[in-house]
């Protein structure tokens, strides 16, 4: 799907013009890809990567135009379970176009930076600024929802809710992975300024972008380690517990084997230590001792357990 838009009155502003300044594939179908490579002359497997989300964040340069690889999250699915995924998006910068290719639909020009666009430079560096901005907010959605995951977790201990865990820290080391990558991108395009032609206000605003990314990672970093410290803490916990449970089975088990053997001493067949005939007093007798032997084994273990 191809979408197209113009700047206007430093706004970006669809239309079906063939001459539109911004061009944005969602998704291409082989035509479009036929179109891209051949006509734009779009390197394949930069294209490609431009479309898988294991891909790296680069920038590359080429003889008619720039291509950058960017990382951002991919939309939420409740199929996902709470594992959050990262996609791409690739930013080919030409002379007079910006062309932008995504595997899914998204929202990429909203936010008060899209309302003051100078140029197609000022485009790109602020997909860039919205990608991070879109992991930040991502973030704040993960401490929510861990957030309530542990009071769930804190209530019932129940594998649901530990698995749900588990693929938020997940998520995590890979949003630390895509924004690390990121980061390397915004360096390359510090490093390069003069080959972007860049301006003094674009200049500032990629500082501010580098600023904004460094803190983008700090936050998932330090989101990373509280969930790992709290997966250790619940699998020790969990651990205890059964130990615990384990110990109460063993005890039950011993309270339940000495009386049996008390009593099973007493029903072989042989001759009683104690008379029998016609009184239920033997009976009696076992019966006390198979009882003391619990008691027995009930005060020694709190006498242990003390």
């Amino acid at each position: 799907m191809l979408r197209k838009y113009q700047i206007s009155e430093g706004k970006l502003v669809e239309n079906s013009e063939k001459d539109a300044a911004v061009l944005m594939y969602i998704n291409p179908d082989d035509v479009e890809r036929r179109y891209l490579i051949d006509a734009l002359q779009l390197d394949e497997h930069t294209l490609n990567s431009a479309l898988d989300p294991d891909e790296v964040g680069r920038v590359e340069f080429e003889s008619a135009h720039t291509a950058v690889i960017i990382k951002r999250p991919k939309r939420y699915s409740s199929e996902d379970n709470f594992l959050l995924k990262i996609s791409s998006v690739g930013l080919f910068l030409f002379a007079d176009k910006l062309v932008i290719v995504m595997q899914e639909d998204a929202v990429l020009f909203d936010g008060k930076h899209f309302q003051r666009l100078r140029s197609l430079t000022d485009v790109l560096l602020k997909i860039v600024h919205r990608c991070i901005i879109h992991f930040e907010q991502h973030l704040h959605v993960i401490q929510q929802i861990s957030d309530e995951l542990e009071r769930e977790i804190n209530k019932a201990m129940a594998n649901k809710d530990l698995l749900h865990m588990f693929n938020l820290e997940k998520s995590l080391v890979y949003y630390l992975k895509a924004i690390s990558s990121n980061g390397k991108v915004i360096d390359r395009l510090k490093t390069n300024t003069t080959k972007f032609s860049f301006s003094t206000e674009d200049n500032e605003f990629l500082e501010d972008v580098i600023i904004e990314n460094s803190q983008c990672f700090e936050e998932a970093n330090t989101y990373s380690q509280v969930l790992s410290s709290m997966m250790d803490a619940w699998v020790s916990i969990v651990s205890n517990n059964l130990n615990i449970l384990i110990k109460d089975l063993t005890i039950v088990m011993i309270c339940i084997m000495v009386p049996t053997l008390i009593i099973s001493i007493f029903s072989m067949n042989v001759q009683l230590p104690f008379p029998h005939e016609g009184t239920l007093v033997p009976f009696w007798i076992i019966l006390a001792l198979a009882i003391l032997s619990i008691i027995i084994v009930i005060a020694v273990y709190k006498n242990r357990k003390r």
